[in-house]
């Protein structure tokens, strides 16, 4: 008799041993022991005060587009929001987001309303919170560019919290600093703007990321952030990494700046190529790269 199953199967719904390579992009990664889906804020609660009782470890994820997984089984609860929590609701220019909802489907949702301001985010495949846990951006925009308001349980409360006390930077924000503090929706502001001039901006990006980003394989998107001024790209480039590999993990020749799993990279491989990496650019550049995405359960 699993007691902890038991319990979280009251407020939602639970599957048992799933491996995070298929709950990641970039397909890498051990088994989860649980993935929990609430049904509700009120279930959410429960189940956050019940792990907190039992000092059951927990992590929230979203699609898991920035994510590298360690090789190791996990034996805490992952938390996925979008089964349940993936509605949007417009008002006039602005848009209430929940969490678990696609930013993909806002920014078309967005579109075919004739607003404007989520083009940037068309060909991101994460979700709402996932994405203003990052501040993701592209096109020289991001999150901070839209976001008004999140609204967050932290402390045991529900609250909305103005964009001006998310601490947004590029490719950071203050929930990164506060892992206990849950995203679950968010208020995003729009501009009304022709609705075929959104809609050709956003495929005109799509072909230039089909062109220019190895989306036939698994990733993790950009590995590193650009340092100011320069592209980690090219710094990649320079140092004659374009298409080196360590077992299934390769940079991609198509763009230095993907690391992608070829077949059955294990998050070692990966981890090892990221480390030569930033050597190799350290001893030639004197530039320290660093890296994008977040690393979980690794010991």
């Amino acid at each position: 008799m699993d007691e902890l199953y038991d319990e979280l199967i009251q407020y939602g719904s639970v599957d048992c041993n799933v491996s995070f390579a298929s709950m990641t992009t970039l397909r890498i990664g051990g088994l989860a022991r649980y993935v929990f889906y609430p049904e509700s804020d009120v279930a959410l609660d429960a189940v956050i005060r019940l792990l907190k009782e039992r000092n059951v470890s927990y992590k929230l994820i979203g699609k898991g587009s920035d994510l590298l997984c360690s090789d190791d089984n996990y034996e805490g609860v992952v938390i996925r929001l979008d089964r349940h929590f993936n509605d949007m609701y417009f008002d006039g220019c602005d848009a209430t987001v929940q969490a678990g909802c696609s930013i993909i489907a806002l920014a078309v949702n967005a579109m075919q309303r004739g607003l404007s301001g989520m083009e940037f985010a068309s060909g991101i495949p994460g979700t709402i919170g996932g994405a203003i846990f990052m501040n993701a951006g592209a096109y020289k925009s991001s999150m901070a560019d839209v976001v008004k308001e999140v609204f967050v349980y932290r402390d045991g409360r529900l609250e909305w919290i103005p964009a001006s006390e998310c601490g947004f930077g590029y490719r950071c924000s203050v929930f990164q600093e506060h892992t206990d503090w849950i995203i679950l929706a968010a208020k995003i502001s729009l501009v009304e703007k022709d609705k075929e001039e959104i809609e050709k901006l956003m495929e005109d990006r799509r072909t230039r990321r089909f062109a220019s980003q190895p989306l036939e394989f698994p990733s993790c998107g950009s590995v590193f952030r650009n340092p100011e001024g320069m592209n980690a790209w090219q710094l990649i480039d320079g140092i004659g990494y374009r298409g080196k590999r360590i077992g299934d993990a390769e940079v991609s020749t198509k763009h230095c700046n993907f690391i992608v799993n070829k077949g059955r990279a294990t998050a070692q491989d990966y981890l090892a190529l990221v480390r030569e990496i930033q050597e190799e650019v350290r001893k030639k550049y004197g530039v320290e790269l660093h890296t994008e995405m977040e690393m979980f359960n690794w010991h």
